[in-house]
């Protein structure tokens, strides 16, 4: 069986005593991955089987566990976990700190769970004990989806056991092994002219090709520079199917990268048949993409939904998402990481649109890596804290607005027009 496992994963083996966990994870993880509940027993009484200090083994592997997954490491769980109180406060652990739970299950025939029990001499207590955890364990596997486990593979035999292949993978946000130099382009709302007037101002060559009967873009730069879009391509604007095909072309072609805004996010969701009220600009949106054949939706729906909601390049040093992104959050992935991209900081308060209230996150941002974003417009980019927002509003009638990367240069472009006054 082969196994991939993200490379920021709180790893539950599960299985019954017996069953062969602590041999799998001395195979596969480092030692110092894994926290085996056996192991703290004996630190706490100098016996591993004794069962009198469990809450206090698993005090310590939780306290244990909770510091590694801030120091982003990975780290695994051995011990039995075959019930749902178990696994609750761990998965409570990967959460707090958004690291994906990944569920290695051993599911042995009890028949050959009892034979290993039986065959080991360091384990004195009751067969009746192996029955019981085999029988939670049965009634666990079909509930750990529901549970919240990103991943789960069930291994059956001896065999498969034996022969598992284990693949650690980087997160979708894990760009660092990208250095740029780049170019990062703020919220642009269909205002395709302002844009390909910002792309050549930043040095790029665009070779247009009218061979298909439509606008056709090859785009790159003669010293390798990349884009890295900010989202919020859609809405609002004129010209918001000319900006997706041009998007869409430069991240498949290499020459850009792109994360989604809240108004992608909107778009998905209206698309999957979501009751979603048409309005803040989504109407321009899905009037524009009327006259483009069904199968650019699908395009479309493939494109943001194979995006990342956040970046992190070169080395850590850079970040980037629609709305910015906490240091404590950087090169994580959970549902409260999207939605921060996509948000930013909130109170929860919500109108039709999403989240109304806004804190000011930057302005307690402490982190090492320099955070770019945009959502929210402002009349000239500005640094607070290693961190600038650089949508300048363009379809509001401001301007649209790049930063460069590592230069730290502003390049804008003026909005040839106000294509919707400005809102609230």
């Amino acid at each position: 069986m082969k196994i991939k496992i993200p490379e920021l994963s709180l790893v539950f083996l599960i299985g019954t005593s017996g069953s062969g966990k602590s041999t799998f994870a001395r195979k596969h993880f480092k030692p110092t991955e894994i926290l085996s509940s056996d192991f703290f027993r004996a630190m706490v009484s100098d016996d591993e089987n004794d069962q009198t200090v469990t809450r206090e083994a698993f005090e310590i592997l939780h306290s244990i566990a909770a510091k590694r997954l801030a120091k982003a490491r990975l780290t695994v769980a051995d011990a039995t976990n075959v019930q749902h109180e178990a696994r609750r406060s761990l998965l409570a652990l990967a959460h707090k700190y958004h690291f994906l739970p990944v569920a290695l299950v051993l599911n042995l025939p009890l028949n050959i769970s009892l034979e290993r029990h039986r065959n080991r001499s360091d384990r004195h207590f009751d067969e009746a004990i192996i029955r019981q955890q085999w029988e939670n364990l049965q009634n666990s596997v079909p509930r750990l989806k529901t549970e919240g486990f990103r991943r789960i593979y069930v291994m059956e035999t001896p065999g498969e056991i034996n022969n598992a292949l284990i693949r650690r993978e980087p997160l979708r946000s894990n760009k660092k092994n990208e250095h740029g130099p780049f170019d990062i382009i703020g919220d642009i709302h269909g205002c395709f002219d302002e844009l390909m007037i910002l792309i050549k101002k930043l040095g790029y060559e665009i070779r247009e090709n009218r061979s298909s009967g439509k606008e056709e873009f090859t785009v790159t730069h003669p010293r390798g520079r990349k884009v890295i879009f900010l989202g919020d391509l859609v809405d609002r604007g004129p010209r918001i199917v000319p900006v997706l095909h041009l998007a869409m072309l430069m991240t498949k072609t290499g020459s850009a990268f792109c994360v989604p805004g809240n108004h992608e996010d909107r778009l998905m969701r209206k698309f999957s048949g979501k009751h979603v009220i048409v309005s803040h600009g989504l109407e321009q949106t899905l009037e524009q993409m009327k006259q483009e054949p069904p199968v650019f939706q699908e395009k479309v729906r493939r494109f943001v939904r194979g995006l990342s909601a956040h970046y992190v390049f070169d080395d850590g040093k850079l970040v980037v998402a629609h709305a910015g992104m906490k240091a404590e959050m950087q090169g994580r992935a959970s549902g409260s990481v999207r939605h921060f991209a996509f948000f930013g900081e909130t109170s929860g308060e919500t109108d039709v649109f999403g989240p109304r209230v806004h804190h000011n996150w930057a302005a307690r941002y402490r982190g090492k890596a320099m955070v770019v974003y945009g959502h929210t417009p402002v009349p000239e980019p500005e640094w607070l804290n290693n961190t600038i927002n650089i949508d300048t509003g363009c379809v509001f009638g401001g301007k649209l607005t790049a930063l460069r990367y590592p230069e730290k240069e502003i390049v804008s472009v003026p909005a040839k027009q106000t294509y919707q006054a400005p809102e609230g």
